[in-house]
């Protein structure tokens, strides 16, 4: 018989306990950031219909998609994001659901894409979405929110040392400027897949790309000339400020300032997002240092996604934030936090030999019951190596059991560390009652 392959498919993970607890304490402040800003967790499943995301024109998404049919016959995906997920909940709520909402989710997402550093073809996002609110002020909120994270990570997000930007832009200065140029319609969805990713392939890929939708070269030089604008004065002078984009990024950076966090963002009409359902501001998070040129995570408004699924439009807003390339920065700048990776026990019961079990698990069960994290160490090791792996898990106690302590109804503690304190307690003290006599 031939073995398995040990390795998790490529482009996937698997989790290791050290792996789960940073996983969880990453997830753990993603729901204490919602929290704080009123949101409510939701989540969908995981495999959809396919149509979900073949509708998008332009989408490069739709071949990277992780798609089959099923045994009923039904062409199915599993989700490379959870927005059209959202969308199509909303939708089945119709008039019920109370507007404006705030929800969120953390959902595992699978995408067939190239792999390199800071993307898999598999990874957790963190998704905030308000739904029902025209307003720009949606979007600074979830820019705040996203600032707040960076914060408890323990990055600097102050005037005087920013170690992110987050880059702003609006799809709708691009799109009247494109239309200018002729450029309307499912061809203005295609321009924006290859725009945004003009910074990866470089000038002249992108002149050739845009050709291929039969672009001419000046044409797609002036493109390229208006993705290198930055600031909202320059943007101003070039489309003009009765451009609706313009507008809205001008009301959008009076929000930021009241949020406190304008001096991390940055208007910079090169961002464009990928996807074609984008229909207002758009945006991207950097790391500041440039040691990571990925986006963090990235964010705009689709007003018109539920109308594209047959549905009324309806304001929505919404930033997608990956695992991926968060714990990357955070490892490398050493922001993890020790306790993150501790196993966290606080107490090892060591029964010496298997006649000391029975008062072992009394032990471990009153100390449970007081709230202690507690594991048995049923191993019959020699001492020594008890107390290394006590200490390797990072357990505050070792609670020794021998012969002599049960007879006496005592337990001799070991508090673990450098100094390695002995005393003996009453197994009384500790919750563990005698045993009645018969």
């Amino acid at each position: 018989m031939s073995t398995i392959d040990l390795q998790a498919v490529k482009g996937t993970r698997d989790f290791y306990p050290d792996d789960m607890r940073l996983r969880t304490w990453l997830f753990g402040l993603w729901r204490e950031v919602a929290a704080q800003y009123g949101f409510e967790e939701y989540d969908s499943c995981v495999l959809e219909s396919e149509e979900l995301y073949i509708r998008k024109a332009g989408d490069e998404i739709t071949d990277q998609l992780y798609n089959f049919i099923d045994k009923g016959g039904r062409r199915v995906a599993l989700r490379p994001e959870i927005t059209p997920s959202l969308a199509r909940m909303v939708m089945a709520k119709g008039t019920s659901l109370p507007l404006p909402a705030r929800w969120f989710a953390i959902a595992q997402c699978f995408r067939y894409e190239n792999m390199q550093r800071g993307r898999k073809r598999e990874h957790f996002q963190w998704n905030m979405d308000v739904i029902g609110l025209a307003s720009e002020a949606a979007e600074a909120e979830l820019m705040a929110a996203q600032c707040a994270f960076l914060r408890a990570t323990g990055l600097s997000l102050s005037a005087q040392k920013c170690e992110i930007i987050i880059k702003v832009s609006n799809r709708q200065v691009i799109q009247h400027f494109l239309e200018g140029l002729g450029i309307t319609g499912d061809a203005f969805a295609a321009v924006c897949v290859i725009i945004d990713k003009h910074d990866k392939i470089g000038r002249d890929a992108t002149i050739h790309a845009l050709a291929g939708l039969g672009i001419a070269a000046d044409a797609a030089g002036r493109i390229l000339a208006i993705l290198a604008v930055t600031g909202l004065a320059e943007a101003t002078a070039i489309v003009g400020a009765d451009n609706p984009g313009i507008s809205s990024l001008t009301r959008l950076m009076s929000h930021l300032s009241d949020f406190g966090i304008a001096h991390c963002a940055r208007i910079d009409l090169s961002v464009i997002r990928g996807l074609s359902y984008y229909t207002g501001c758009v945006w991207e998070v950097f790391d500041a240092s440039g040691s990571l040129p990925r986006a963090i995570a990235g964010g705009g408004r689709y007003d018109r996604l539920i109308e594209s699924f047959g549905g009324t439009p309806l304001a929505m807003v919404g930033f997608g934030f990956g695992d991926v390339v968060i714990a990357e920065i955070l490892s490398e700048r050493g922001l993890i936090p020790a306790s993150v990776l501790a196993r966290g026990i606080d107490d090892v019961v060591y029964p010496m030999s298997a006649a000391e079990f029975p008062v072992a698990n009394q032990l471990a069960r009153a100390l449970r019951a007081q709230g202690r994290k507690v594991a048995v160490d049923y191993s019959e090791r020699r001492f020594k190596h008890v107390v290394k792996r006590a200490e390797d898990d990072g357990a505050k106690r070792l609670l020794i059991l021998g012969v002599d302590e049960v007879k006496n109804r005592r337990v001799t503690v070991r508090q673990l560390g450098k100094e390695r304190v002995e005393n003996q307690v009453a197994l009384s003290e500790l919750g563990v009652a005698d045993p009645v006599s018969p």
